[in-house]
């Protein structure tokens, strides 16, 4: 798969787990850091939410890590380049910018650290304990945004 392109569909009981989960944060429950992601379409314009886990660093720097790779999400935050970050009533507007592939490495080993055993399936084997190389190797097939 290209890594430039790679995508993991929503399979088997997914669709349904996903439905589930997307209403926790709408209910204002945040699991492990999980919020309502809202993004206006590319092209018709309109709210699309879905879950995301919220990862903040030690220095305070909030970044979105895609695991399922260049989703719909990450199609529509790369053109509005803006969105909201939702927890029951509460709505944090933010701005985007992708992160370059170079710069992953420590972003997608920290997400692993926190979210390793939820999405540990969509990164092929790869773990918070890869070295550098295998996480840089696998980078561009993991979009992430630095959020303010």
């Amino acid at each position: 798969m290209n890594a430039a392109t790679r995508y993991v569909a929503p399979t088997g009981l997914d669709p349904v787990m996903n439905r589930i989960f997307n209403w926790l944060p709408k209910l204002g429950i945040s699991v492990a850091g999980s919020r309502l992601l809202a993004v206006r379409g590319r092209k018709s314009g309109e709210w699309r939410t879905t879950m995301v886990n919220l990862l903040v660093d030690e220095t305070g720097t909030s970044y979105l890590v895609a695991p399922r790779g260049h989703t719909q999400w990450v199609r529509n935050l790369r053109v509005a380049g803006e969105g909201e970050l939702r927890l029951g009533r509460k709505a944090q507007p933010f701005s985007a910018t992708e992160v370059a592939d170079a710069d992953k490495v420590p972003v997608l080993r920290l997400y692993l650290e926190k979210w390793g055993w939820e999405v540990g399936r969509f990164f092929d084997g790869v773990t918070k304990d890869a070295s550098d190389a295998e996480l840089a190797a696998i980078a561009p097939g993991f979009p992430v945004f630095r959020i303010a």
